[in-house]
């Protein structure tokens, strides 16, 4: 029995080795030994015995078929784990090859600080992109940096079984991976140990701008420059003070006193308290920039207001440096405009002096009146100075931008449309000097209005009537009315005096008409050659009606000459016994005396 167990032990041992076949051959060997001796015992320890056996065989059986089942799985793990090794490595390869394919196409991430960048990274460190660890990286070292103390702690690399993490004291600035590493073809370490000294460096040039010690420097920096503001305002002040009325009182020696057309615009004491108060304005602007200079200069000391002064500056030197710029560059359309102002000036002098000649009679041109020139003049230095605005306008400076061209068509719109009127009346005046219908010093009549013409313009004629009144005419109403010209008449033709009177029928017409031409040669003004005449105008009802008409060449003073011609008409035909109809009388001859004054 000993030994059948020994056995058992021995076929179970053999399965554990994975020899199947040789256990279960032994079994069966086992089985038949077991046969034989229980064929030698007794019965019933045969049947007790059988028993035992076929529970151990079936507990052996189970276990045989237990172990094929763990030889199956560790053989099939085995093949598993030799394929997966395989399998790594090529796509380990395959990463390797797609990494250097896209290493060149890929930008990364970059670490920039200050223009200058530390590092790349291209790989994700779990759900992180590589953005998110750059920033976070950039975040650390600037905090690291910016921290205010006399010296900064070592940096250092830890290594994991995972990462390499940068790190310094206890806090991780960055972590490099495997993927990290395959990226850069380096090992792990490597890329870790190279990224230290990046950043290394960047964190003691932070810590040499932002540390302790430099805020330090920069305060004593901070505490001079005040000092010599302080004494830089005191001695501008004291300096200011003791010469100001000295050089007040050598100004006023050298400069003499300002007047225009005898108005004292600039006396002895207006011109010494302007002088004052320049001197006091350029005192307070100096003051104010040598505040301004040491101000923007202490904050440049420290590095996180120094974008403050260089912004402050900025203000000042980025509008003096586009002004002188833009000076620059406006230097050959100034010159152009220097030139074609030059050559207009001369032109119109030339016109200016022929203008004069012809006005003063000196210089005459067929056809072309004396009294023509200046308003010629006009026109032409009109027509001259649109056309060198025309020449000058594309040369100014924002001649072509839309809003310089919006205000040009703005302020013609507003001239157009509020210069209506003065346009009609330049246009009338234009057109009446040419026509020459009167001329300064003519007597005109127009409309009820008569008297001398003693201004004519190119908006209005003023006439000065015989009561000394002066009378305003626009133009453009004298070329819609009649104008009569007495002036012109009387030296060319004469003017013919004339004036009606009625007489009865009792009267002959001979002996009126002599007596009316008696009249009008006594008359002061009215020619004798041609003679006088006179004309019957009409046959009314009560009386006849006679017309005297005289030559005169009396044409300012016509008024005159018809008072006379009034005056020797009544003391004619009265002194000769004529009774003039006028009014009318109704009554009867028999009692009415006849209607002439008695003499005295």
């Amino acid at each position: 029995m000993h030994t059948y167990l020994i056995r058992l032990m021995t076929i179970g041992l053999m399965l554990m080795g994975g020899s199947v076949a040789s256990a279960q051959e032994d079994a069966a060997g086992l089985e038949n030994e077991m046969e034989e001796w229980a064929m030698t015992e007794s019965t019933s320890a045969l049947d007790s015995l059988k028993a035992i056996n076929d529970s151990i065989v079936e507990s052996l059986n189970h276990q045989i078929q237990e172990l094929k089942l763990q030889g199956i799985m560790m053989q099939e793990q085995l093949e598993r784990t030799g394929k997966n090794a395989r399998e790594d490595s090529l796509r380990q390869a395959e990463r390797k090859a797609r990494v250097d394919s896209l290493r060149n196409v890929t930008p990364g991430a970059p670490l920039v600080m200050d223009d200058d960048t530390l590092l790349v990274i291209y790989a994700r460190k779990g759900g992180m992109l590589p953005e998110a660890r750059m920033k976070a990286a950039k975040s650390k070292i600037l905090e690291v940096g910016k921290r205010m103390t006399m010296f900064v702690d070592s940096i250092y690399v830890f290594d994991s079984e995972m990462s390499s993490d940068v790190m310094v004291g206890e806090e991780v600035i960055m972590s490099v991976t495997d993927l990290d590493a395959l990226w850069m073809g380096v090992s792990r370490m490597e890329l870790a140990e190279t990224y230290r000294e990046a950043i290394s460096k960047k964190v003691k040039q932070l810590h040499d701008t932002y540390g302790l010690r430099k805020k330090l420097q920069s305060m004593g920096w901070v505490a001079l420059i005040i000092a010599v503001q302080v004494f830089l305002v005191w001695f501008i002040v004291w300096l200011f003070r003791r010469w100001k009325f000295s050089i007040t009182r050598k100004l006023l020696r050298s400069i003499k006193s300002v007047s225009i057309k005898n108005y004292p615009l600039l006396d002895t004491h207006r011109l010494g308290v302007s002088i004052i108060f320049l001197l006091n304005l350029i005192r307070l602007l100096v003051i104010l920039l040598v505040l301004f200079v040491g101000i923007t200069f202490m904050f440049s000391f420290f590095p996180e207001t120094k974008t403050v002064t260089y912004k402050v500056f900025s203000f000042i030197w980025n509008p003096l440096s586009d002004i002188f710029e833009a000076i620059v560059g406006y230097l050959p359309n100034l010159f152009k405009i220097i030139i074609i102002i030059i050559c207009f000036h001369y032109l119109l002098k030339m016109i200016r002096y022929f203008a004069n000649e012809i006005a003063s009679g000196r210089l005459k041109i067929n056809g072309f009146y004396a009294d023509w020139a200046m308003p010629t003049h006009t026109l032409l230095r009109v027509l001259l100075y649109s056309f060198m605005l025309v020449m000058i306008w594309p040369l100014l400076p924002n001649s072509d931008s839309e809003i310089f061209q919006g205000v040009s068509v703005f302020i013609g719109v507003v001239v157009s449309l509020g210069s209506t009127s003065v346009v009609g009346n330049v246009m009338s005046g234009l057109v009446m000097t040419y026509m020459r219908p009167f001329r300064i010093g003519d007597f005109i009549r127009f409309g009820d209005t008569e008297g001398e013409v003693i201004e004519k313009s190119m908006l209005v004629t003023r006439i000065r009537t015989r009561k000394n009144d002066i009378v305003t005419i626009p133009n453009s109403n004298m070329m819609s009315s009649q104008t009569s010209n007495y002036t012109f008449s009387a030296q060319r033709y004469g003017i013919i005096v004339h004036t009606k009177v009625t007489i009865g029928y009792d009267e002959p017409h001979q002996k009126i008409e002599e007596l009316l031409i008696q009249a009008a040669e006594k008359t002061d003004g009215i020619k004798h050659h041609p003679k006088p005449f006179v004309r019957i105008t009409a046959l009314d009802d009560f009386y006849v009606e006679y017309e005297i008409n005289g030559l005169t060449e009396r044409a300012k003073t016509l008024s005159s000459v018809y008072s006379a011609l009034h005056q020797q008409m009544l003391d004619t035909l009265h002194g000769a016994g004529v009774e003039i109809m006028s009014p009318h009388i109704e009554a009867r001859r028999d009692d009415l005396p006849l209607q002439i004054p008695k003499k005295e």
